[in-house]
């Protein structure tokens, strides 16, 4: 199967700096894994803090850029780079806890390098994937919340054919895609909004490659999307 994965001018407009890496994982059993380390968030908590060593957190380099970026698009009240909340709990000392294998994964790759990272189910994505500016009402199912929402005109979000994936560009994931324990194939992607910090994205992808190959035993493709190259096709 295939999916078209772009983003769109509007999004471009606002940010022509930005680089997109998108990572597809397949035949992945996400099951109890005994391979996984043990302490793999915890030492990943630990390694966090050297990205936000000053107060108040919004003072380090890795915060502030996407405190600058929300401020250039209509935002839900308090709305944060995923990012933000993760190294925000390491650094309180209540650290980021254990939900599935992928995910434990992919939130240990985000703390070690400080990127946002989402991870989604393909199989319950509904048709292509788009990151643009909303119109505003296109509908919205954050995880872990009773009611649905609905997105503000001239907001960043990801989104289906369906309804909206990610909303406020990196601050909350859809229920409705969310990587469960039955989840086989998985599309990821990790935004960088600071070109100084392209190595370390690289090496970010890297890791989260190494770590899918090494407790999944899973072979993984990635590409990258800049205004230069504005789509991929994914194949599952």
């Amino acid at each position: 199967m295939e999916k078209k994965f772009s983003v769109e001018t509007p999004f471009w407009d606002i940010f022509p700096d930005v680089e997109i890496a998108v990572i597809v994982a397949k035949n992945i059993n996400n099951q109890e894994n005994d391979k996984l380390p043990t302490d793999l968030l915890k030492k990943a908590n630990r390694q966090a803090i050297k990205w936000i060593p000053d107060d108040p957190i919004s003072s380090n380099e890795v915060i502030s850029d996407w405190r600058k970026a929300f401020q250039k698009f209509k935002t839900k009240k308090g709305a944060r780079c995923a990012v933000e909340s993760l190294l925000k709990r390491a650094k309180q000392g209540k650290g980021v806890t254990s939900i599935n294998p992928i995910v434990d994964i992919y939130n240990s790759v985000s703390l070690n390098w400080a990127f946002p990272v989402a991870g989604e189910d393909l199989k319950k994505i509904d048709g292509d994937i788009r990151l643009t500016v909303a119109s505003g009402g296109e509908k919205f199912w954050p995880i872990g919340e009773k009611e649905e929402q609905e997105a503000l005109p001239n907001e960043v979000i990801y989104t289906d054919d369906r309804s909206i994936l990610s909303r406020c560009w990196s601050w909350r994931d859809s229920a409705r895609v969310e990587v469960t324990a039955n989840t086989n194939n998985v599309l990821f992607y990790m935004e960088n909004v600071a070109p100084r910090r392209q190595a370390d994205h690289k090496k970010a992808v890297e890791e989260l490659q190494t770590k899918l190959k090494q407790y999944f035993n899973c072979d993984s493709q990635v590409g990258y999307i800049t205004k230069d190259s504005l789509s991929l096709t994914l194949t599952y």
